[in-house]
């Protein structure tokens, strides 16, 4: 399940598949509901943030090096106004899906009896 949003110099596709979830919740040392739950109530640390989004670059298909440069340079440089809506875009497709992956109307496979 991905996501795209921008990033300081362009679009870049983000994912957190579950291994990089577990990664994420040792580095932010909470599980990651409550961590969803910090982000999405403004309770959170710059960590929170920037690693989020760094894992979430890494699984999008970037290198480790190069997800870690772009946090560097364009998400602890700049302000939390441009950084958190990416971080909580990512959360969001790890705890309700990608919008793509959400069935639209009525998928149960059953014909309109009206």
């Amino acid at each position: 399940m991905k996501t795209t949003a921008f990033l300081g110099d362009g679009e870049y596709p983000f994912a957190l598949p579950f291994p990089l979830v577990e990664e994420l919740q040792r580095k932010t040392g909470v599980g990651i509901g409550a961590l969803f739950e910090r982000v999405r109530t403004l309770s959170f640390s710059i960590g929170d943030v920037s690693e989020t989004i760094r894992l979430g670059l890494i699984g999008g298909g970037m290198e480790p090096a190069a997800a870690f440069q772009l946090v560097e340079t364009y998400v602890k440089q700049r302000p939390l106004a441009e950084t958190l809506p990416v971080a909580l875009s990512i959360l969001e497709v790890v705890w309700f899906g990608a919008p793509a992956d959400k069935p639209s109307g009525d998928q149960t496979g059953e014909a309109d009896h009206g």
